[in-house]
């Protein structure tokens, strides 16, 4: 074989390659935007998928490491508070509301702040963390979000809370919402007010979400349980429940409500489109 047909031949060789890699990452690409696409669709215009078997069992912590995780599972942890850790099957590990106090064993790549008071906020992150996205704004106003690391999109959507001078602080909260193997994630963070139209227009379909159950600080019940209806999740995951009998307050309410209630022995949840209950249930998780 002479060399011109050699490098003719090689030629060949580099362009299909080439091609094939170009197909594959166009592949890559559209499965995370139809991933993202997927939160995007309006509360009011979900179609309820088919009845699915309820399978929202805990796993021991020592089985969750990134290559014990599937395409379509991520892993949650409660850590208490506010503070959940999310990993992804890539790996990526975002922690919420990271604070001083309740912080996950492992550094998190990417962490999510709320500026209500210092157990939901560090202004002093470890210098580790690649990402540290603040719900609020120091300066005042806006503090948009929509952040896109390996295969997690994170956004946020800013809401109102109270001072403890009484004064409303206007977009002093967010809710973060993250987007990951085909499942839509919100946490409601220090929410203080219902959610409006256009809350709920850019919330979009949630599939888990992280809501505060103190019913002092926050929301009292009824609105909270206003809030749920409409975000209208399948999973309901209760947190900030520090005051006293507030979580067993809340969770006989949602069962007079006509909520499906389980209670874990484990903080770790491996969650997937596929292991969603069929109808929304209360899922307690202890934290750590």
């Amino acid at each position: 074989m002479g060399i011109s047909t050699v490098i003719a031949d090689t030629g060949r060789r580099t362009k299909r390659a080439v091609l094939a890699l170009a197909a594959s990452a166009a592949m890559l690409v559209a499965g995370i935007a139809a991933a993202q696409a997927s939160c995007q669709i309006l509360a009011d215009s979900w179609i309820q998928p088919p009845m699915l078997a309820p399978a929202m069992t805990a796993t021991p912590a020592s089985l969750a490491t990134p290559a014990a995780l599937a395409r379509d599972q991520v892993a949650i942890r409660y850590f208490g508070h506010a503070t959940f850790e999310i990993e992804t099957p890539m790996g990526v590990r975002i922690a919420t509301d990271y604070n001083a106090i309740h912080r996950p064993d492992r550094l998190p790549r990417i962490v999510t702040m709320n500026g209500a008071h210092g157990t939901h906020f560090t202004m002093n992150p470890d210098p580790g963390i690649e990402h540290v996205l603040l719900g609020w704004n120091p300066d005042g106003g806006p503090m948009d979000h929509d952040l896109l690391v390996d295969d997690v999109r994170i956004r946020n959507i800013q809401t109102n809370i109270r001072g403890w001078d009484g004064e409303t602080r206007r977009l002093g909260n967010s809710i973060f919402v993250f987007e990951v193997a085909d499942l839509c994630i919100a946490h409601l963070g220090h929410l203080h007010h219902r959610l409006t139209d256009n809350d709920l227009a850019r919330l979009g379909t949630i599939d888990i979400v992280f809501a505060p159950v103190d019913n002092a600080s926050t929301l009292r019940l009824d609105s909270m349980l206003d809030v749920l209806k409409a975000v209208s999740p399948r999973l309901i995951i209760p947190m900030h429940a520090y005051t006293y009998g507030s979580l067993e307050g809340f969770t006989a309410r949602m069962v007079s409500e006509g909520y499906a209630l389980s209670l874990s022995d484990s903080p770790l949840l491996i969650a997937s489109r596929a292991s969603l209950p069929a109808e929304t249930t209360v899922l307690v998780l202890p934290d750590r």
